[in-house]
């Protein structure tokens, strides 16, 4: 008879019971609250460790839910992330600093020309691997168009390296040198979007056009190219030094590439004649005050 009184007992046993002195009691918010800043620390995620605290005060005040309170920190989280993955993308994209988008005068260019560079600021062209290539004269823009275009596509999310040619088939020659052009090569391939400026702007011997060939082949069909030249492509043997070479370049940028000629006259031109028109105005009127 006690040995089943002492079975029952057990059996009866209220939970509270069961786990009294587990040490499951209420952590100390003050505690948690340095607790979680440090593992919000150790977990790379700044906009939480700093907004979590007051965020969750507000929260409570705004009689928020649970899912509003972690949607504000992590909104805070994701645009911080990208709003540093875009500072570091532009660091290393080399792009001049003063040619950006908004200091660009885009009505001097043919309407269908800038209708065409506004479509291509989403830079889903860099997704089927597109080319861009744009032609005109010294002065008309070209590089300003480039490089305004690959802010844009820096500001989405896209990696982009922008260099002259004359620098970079330097370094190309330099890597095969060196015994590293594939090694270069391959690094070359990471970024989306390659812009190089003023290709036939200076006369290359024929060692250089090779290793810029070499790239080029290298890069079809797998990442785009964006260039200026202020050569038409029947004056590119120029550039390659013989027809085969020529002919092979062009045939592997022209695939798969959008083509944009600023037929413009020179924008350096047009300021100075500008300037000198207005010091001239300055200086006539400064003979008729006297």
């Amino acid at each position: 008879m006690s040995t089943k009184a002492t079975t029952t007992h057990r059996k009866t046993r209220s939970p509270a019971t069961k786990h009294a002195g587990t040490g499951r009691n209420e952590r100390n918010p003050k505690r948690m609250t340095v607790e979680l800043t440090e593992q919000f620390r150790d977990l790379r995620m700044p906009m939480f460790r700093e907004h979590f605290a007051p965020l969750a005060e507000k929260a409570v005040v705004e009689s928020r839910s649970h899912l509003e309170y972690l949607a504000q920190l992590t909104d805070l989280e994701c645009q911080a992330r990208r709003e540093s993955r875009i500072a570091r993308l532009m660091q290393q994209s080399k792009l001049p600093t003063s040619k950006t988008w908004s200091n660009f005068d885009w009505t001097r260019l043919p309407l269908a020309v800038a209708r065409q560079m506004e479509s291509l600021r989403d830079g889903s062209f860099l997704d089927r691997r597109e080319n861009l290539l744009i032609f005109g004269k010294p002065g008309s823009g070209k590089s300003h168009c480039l490089s305004a275009l690959g802010e844009q596509l820096v500001q989405h999310g896209r990696s982009v390296l922008f260099t002259t040619c004359s620098l970079l088939v330097q370094q190309l020659l330099i890597a095969k040198r060196d015994l590293r052009l594939a090694k270069v090569i391959n690094r070359l391939s990471k970024f989306d979007a390659l812009i190089i400026d003023d290709l036939g702007y200076v006369q290359q011997s024929r060692e250089e056009m090779e290793v810029l060939f070499t790239l080029l082949a290298e890069r079809y069909e797998r990442g785009s190219v964006m260039l200026t030249s202020n050569l038409p492509f029947s004056k590119w043997e120029q550039i390659f030094k013989d027809a085969m070479t020529t002919a092979a370049a062009i045939d592997r940028l022209v695939h798969h590439s959008i083509i944009l000629e600023l037929n413009v006259p020179s924008y350096r031109l047009e300021k100075a004649k500008r300037n000198e028109k207005e010091s001239s105005k300055s200086d006539d009127s400064s003979k008729e005050k006297k």
